[in-house]
């Protein structure tokens, strides 16, 4: 069964790098938007098996967190998978205490541990 990932405010290159690796161990279909409403338009049109939200998005600077917590918030996406991309360890649990799951920094995309923490929701 083919997985779908929405990619929330990478710029191209990191959503090229994003893309490569995941779907180079899964079955998946990845949809890339660059701000807050749109990632929420889409939520709202779709059905996300994981949500990757990038720490500062990069074509308008907003917050990662924020994005979470908007996420979170709302009862239809409550319940998604959503995961922070920060090397920041301090973002990463104040992502966790925002409702997300366990997230990754780019700089861990090679590493096991990252396909490890993908694994549940995309396997």
């Amino acid at each position: 069964m083919t997985r779908r990932i929405l990619d929330v405010g990478n710029c191209r290159p990191d959503h090229a790098t994003i893309r490569q690796l995941i779907q180079g161990h899964f079955q998946v279909e990845i949809d890339q938007v660059h701000t807050a409403t749109e990632a929420l338009q889409a939520l709202s049109r779709q059905s996300y098996d994981l949500v990757l939200v990038n720490r500062v998005f990069d074509r308008d600077g907003d917050d990662g967190l924020e994005m979470i917590r908007s996420i979170k918030s709302n009862s239809q996406t409550s319940e998604t998978p959503t995961m922070l991309i920060s090397n920041f360890e301090d973002y990463q649990q104040m992502a966790i205490s925002a409702g997300a799951v366990p997230g990754f920094g780019k700089a861990e995309l090679g590493k096991n541990e990252t396909l490890n923490k993908l694994r549940p929701y995309l396997a």
